[in-house]
This record gives structure tokens, sequence and C-alpha cells, in this order.
């Protein structure tokens, strides 16, 4: 969170707590995309409230349970996209796929408390062997669910039956280009039609259905080489009934940054950080919250305080031997990981290299188009 956000959210402090209190209700967005969160019981009520105390204090012991979670369901891919971990051979964990067992267990634990659950993380959500358990254990808790993919296997059928019976609230698709020769540049390997193709068969089967979810989600990462699409990809999205889209920058993750340079685009307005002689400017302005209010597990049950610490080199814990989440999440551990994110964060190779910290807004979602409108 930038230093002016959270001026600004703590500014709204007053009505944002009376309409959590008095009306259940907390409406925001995620990466620019609508969330209302509304009718929450009491004991969610109370724990967003104690999140908010972290905007203040960071406690090495927070207040509050998570709010937000990112939740790895397998750690495997089919594509290697250029900056990836994953698609680079930099992730050193074990390819795995989260056990139902284990994500109903997790869920039973702290659903009561999410506002929002991002399901996936560093590999291909929908290449789950059991996508439809995971799914069905995610319906009916109150909370958003947010799938991101890349599309790769959306044309399969019971992988859109599974998307069609237990849907998750959005759908994100990942394109960065329009035609193969452009988006295959980054993710490589990828083919547009066999995603495309799956969106307008969900749009179909969800009209059927009469049902309004998935919220088809078209994300677009802009790129030098891929920029020049921009202009058509409103009319591509319409075409391919995706409900929505958004133009995102690329984030530097964890992994040598002249890995990302040819693929910054030309125009400045669309670069995730400001450049001084060809080098990445360093802000001071960053307040990191994701240690305190939204962590990861990763497929095989170990615990993150940041999702971008995508090897776990500083794991806060396990929920894989039977271990309660709130054992790890109020551990000793993640107290000592807390104190150095907050007070010395450059100790972490994730930290250097945070896709948040450098960026002049706090978001990664730079424009966002709502096409049902």
């Amino acid at each position: 969170m930038k230093f002016h956000d959270r001026v600004n959210y703590l500014k709204r402090a007053p009505l944002i707590s009376s309409n959590i209190i008095l009306r259940g209700r907390y409406d925001f967005t995620y990466d620019l995309m609508p969330v209302h969160a509304s009718n929450m019981p009491l004991k969610k009520r109370l724990n967003l409230l104690k999140a908010g105390g972290n905007l203040l204090y960071r406690r090495l012991s927070p207040w509050s349970w998570p709010i937000h979670i990112h939740i790895e369901l397998a750690s495997y891919c089919n594509l290697k996209c250029k900056v990836c971990p994953t698609g680079t051979g930099r992730l050193e964990r074990k390819a795995a796929a989260m056990e139902p067992a284990l994500f109903q267990r997790l869920m039973e634990e702290i659903g009561p408390y999410l506002l929002t659950t991002s399901l996936w993380g560093w590999g291909e959500s929908l290449l789950h062997p059991r996508l439809s358990d995971i799914l069905r254990i995610a319906q009916n808790r109150g909370i958003t669910t947010l799938m991101s993919t890349n599309g790769q296997n959306l044309n399969d059928e019971k992988v859109k039956q599974a998307l069609i019976d237990y849907p998750p609230t959005y759908l994100i698709v990942a394109l960065d280009g329009i035609t193969d020769e452009t988006h295959a540049r980054f993710r490589v390997g990828a083919k547009v039609e066999k995603a495309v193709e799956g969106v307008r068969s969900i749009a179909g089967k969800r009209r059927k259905k009469g049902s309004d979810l998935p919220v088809l989600h078209l994300r677009y990462i802009v790129m030098k080489h891929n920029e020049h699409e921009l202009p058509q990809l409103q009319e591509f999205a319409r075409d391919n009934r995706f409900d929505e889209f958004s133009i995102r920058t690329l984030s530097i993750i964890d992994a040598p940054e002249d890995m990302h340079h040819p693929l910054i685009p030309d125009d400045e307005t669309l670069r995730a950080y400001s450049y001084q002689d060809g080098m990445r400017v360093r802000r001071t302005d960053f307040i990191c919250e994701k240690a305190f209010i939204f962590p990861g597990v990763f497929a095989d049950g170990t615990v993150v305080a940041c999702d971008q610490d995508c090897n776990a080199h500083q794991s806060i814990g396990s929920i894989a031997d039977g271990s309660s989440f709130a054992d790890v999440w109020w551990s000793k551990r993640a107290a000592e990981v807390r104190k150095t994110i907050r007070d010395n964060p450059e100790s972490f190779s994730f930290c250097r290299n945070c896709p948040f910290k450098d960026r002049p807004i706090g978001t990664c979602n730079v424009q966002y188009y709502n096409l049902r409108k």
C-alpha cells in the first residue's frame, strides 16, 4: 500500500467502519475489479475492523485473521512464461496439487473471516486433477473467489463444466496478445484460440443456466511487443464474450531485473515503474500490509507471509502435518518474518524485488473496462 493510499484510507475510516458495523457492507476493488461484501456476519465484521488496525500498527502478532488469502491449487504449468519462476525453471518446490481435504480444512477454519480468496499461485490452477471438488468446497461461503488462468485447457469439457457447476466469482483469463505470434512472445507455447473458445463456450453455458457467474475477465499485460494491439483490445474482448477486461503493467518479480528490460513498453504511462538512466527508480513511499492480512498457502500446505516468496525460503509454517492455520498465523516464526518485512525488508530477496514497492500507484492494473454496461 502506498503511503498516500494509507492516509486516504484512514481519513475514510469512520465511514467505512460505520458501514461495516451497522450495515455489514464493505465495498472495495481488487486490481480495479469491484468487490461488494454484504450481509457479513458479526464475526467477519469484527475481524475486518481489527484488520484495519494493521494499517496503523502492523503488529507482529496481528489482531485479526487474514481478510484475503492466496491459495495455490497447483505448482506446475503448461507454459514457459519468460519471467515466471515456474516457466523459467527457477521454482525449487516439487510439483504438487493441493489435496481437496486440505483445502476444505483450510476454508472451514479461515473462511468465516475472508473477504476474498485468490485461487492461484505459481502454477496453472485449471490443471488441478480434482478442480470440481475444489470449486465445490469454495462455494456458498460469502467470499469473493478469483481464479486466474492462462486458458490453455479452458476448452476441456470437464474444466468448463466445473466452472459452470461451481463458478468462482471472477475467472481471469490471461491473454497478452490477440494473435498467437504476439501472445506466445511472452507466454511461450500459448494459443489464443484455446482460451477464447473456452470463454465463448462458458458464456453460452452460463446464459443457459441463467447465471451471471463466473464473471469473464480478460487480463492483458502490456509490454513492448504487444502495446500496438491496445486499440483493438476492446473489440476483441467483446467479440469473444468477455464481460470486462483490464490492462496490467508488467511486474518485476523475484528475478534478475535484466530479464524484464526487453519487455518494458515504449509508452511511459503503461510502465509499472519509472526509470532513470535505464535503472528502475527506487521509491520509499510503500508500506507492506501483506504479511499482516494477506498470506499465501502453497499447494503442499506451506504457508508464506507473502505469495511473492515463490520458493518458500521464508516459510512461516505448514498445515500439511495437521497443524491448524491459527497455529501458524500466530506463531513465533510468523512474528519473526513479519518483523523483518516491517523493519528490514531488504533482507529478503522477494521484498527487494517486490512488484508493488516501486510503483507510483498501488495497483498492478492501470485500466479497467466493464463491457456489460
